[in-house]
């Protein structure tokens, strides 16, 4: 497959990756967390502890907005601030553990969706799903350097 070809399916699927994704984590509208606050989270989730410009790179905000949003977190009691024990000057930010338990709930009504849009497939169509998205995880996502 040509090159350009393969980029538009990546966009694509990219593109339906996150209507998905905003479909599957809807129900943190009922918790008290905006949209961007909640990617802050989910971020902090997957690969805490972050510093403050790790989150303003990867959820695509400044650095200023971004220590207003981690406050106001701090304020609902759902990450805590560390300092780092080998540079005293580097902010770290984690999930408190209200922020662990929004998190949790947040994903276990995610993981019944999913379970929901994968229930009909079949063993080998798991496994080869599997395959896939270990593959785009290693080779697209997150290549070694």
């Amino acid at each position: 497959m040509e090159h350009s070809m393969l980029f538009e399916k990546f966009v694509a699927f990219t593109a339906s990756l996150h209507e998905v994704s905003h479909e599957l984590t809807r129900g943190v509208k009922q918790e008290d967390v905006t949209p961007i606050q909640y990617r802050i989270l989910e971020y902090m989730m997957v690969s805490q502890p972050v510093t403050p410009s790790e989150i303003a790179d990867c959820v695509d905000l400044s650095l200023p907005n971004t220590s207003r949003e981690l406050r106001k977190l701090m304020e609902k009691n759902l990450c805590e601030k560390a300092t780092d024990d080998t540079d005293r000057r580097r902010q770290l930010f984690r999930l408190s553990p209200d922020g662990q338990a929004l998190m949790n709930r947040v994903m276990g009504q995610a993981q019944q969706g999913f379970q929901q849009r994968i229930a009909d497939l079949t063993a080998d169509e798991l496994q080869e799903l599997e395959q896939a998205l270990t593959l785009i995880q290693r080779k697209v996502l997150r290549p070694k350097a």
